[in-house]
């Protein structure tokens, strides 16, 4: 039985377990959300597809102690308000710091013990003080970081020259947020350096990485909202743990030379982090790594004070 939990009913949490039913990726899912009538109406419109679905999903709502056996919990909890003027993700930063604290001890105080991916924005941040209030070890938590920023990259890649995303290979590193950077050093274009290729077709890398750093805005701004991506992203990390695919691909991890959780490679498979891939990067993407990740350990040290 895959068991999972999606904490948040938002545009983001309601389109990751309308994602995890219709594709039959959950056996079992509990829906958790602050707002009951909002909860309910999700739950029941989720019921109402199950008859016509290929997959059966056991459903059941706002219950933390359903999540005691669950072998994965998605945090989509937020304030979509606050970003009203959109520009940077830290708008939510008062708001998750506390429901951080509020769902990690009510999974602690619920025995969870499984794998916890997370969404909620800050999202670095928010890893971290979730790892802090539920008790999990850093293996057991991670979120969705730069795996979304480096699929928008690849977005922004292939657009630019008529590729198959799927052809760009390479990774989006450091915050979910303003200070990240795409470190081009890693980047391939079916197996060619981008770095090179820009010279040859005369590429602005600075504008591909501005693309793919307001990648979020130019959809946050039409629909003021985003859910698409980041919930095929949240799938996606949840069937590697399912299948320990051991895939590798970025996301929010632990790293202890910074003390905190920054968008890194990392290799995700059954028990959550299997293990961080060390990159060799260029003196400026060290800079760049370094003001980042340091940024994000000093929000994270005053969201638990």
């Amino acid at each position: 039985m895959r068991k999972v939990g999606v904490i948040g009913l938002g545009h983001v949490g309601s389109t990751v377990a309308y994602t995890l039913v219709t594709k039959g990726i959950a056996d079992e899912l509990v829906l958790i959300d602050t707002n009951e009538a909002k909860c309910t109406a999700e739950f029941y419109d989720l019921l109402d597809s199950l008859g016509r679905l290929d997959t059966y999903t056991k459903l059941s709502m706002n219950d933390y102690k359903a999540l005691q056996d669950a072998d994965v919990v998605i945090t989509a909890f937020g304030d979509i308000k606050a970003l009203a003027d959109g520009g940077n993700r830290f708008l939510e930063y008062s708001f998750n710091c506390q429901q951080a604290k509020q769902v990690g001890t009510a999974l602690k105080e619920a025995g969870f013990h499984g794998v916890l991916i997370n969404i909620s924005n800050p999202c670095d941040v928010i890893t971290g003080l979730l790892q802090h209030y539920t008790g999990l070890s850093r293996q057991q938590v991670f979120g969705t970081g730069t795996f979304l920023d480096t699929a928008r990259m690849q977005r922004a890649v292939s657009m630019s020259l008529d590729q198959n995303p799927h052809n760009i290979a390479g990774y989006v590193l450091g915050e979910h947020g303003e200070s990240q950077f795409a470190a081009w050093s890693t980047i391939t274009v079916q197996g060619e350096p981008i770095t090179e290729i820009a010279k040859d077709q005369h590429l602005e890398l600075s504008e591909l990485d501005k693309a793919a750093r307001g990648g979020g805005w130019l959809v946050f701004n039409g629909k003021k909202y985003t859910c698409y991506a980041i919930a095929t992203c949240a799938a996606k990390l949840l069937q590697a743990v399912f299948s320990d695919a051991k895939l590798a691909c970025p996301a929010s991890v632990y790293l202890e030379d910074y003390g905190c959780y920054v968008g890194y490679p990392a290799v995700i498979g059954k028990n959550g982090v299997e293990y961080v891939h060390r990159l060799e990067l260029t003196e400026e993407e060290k800079k760049l790594l370094d003001k980042s990740a340091l940024m994000i350990a000093q929000k994270t040290k005053e969201g638990l004070l």
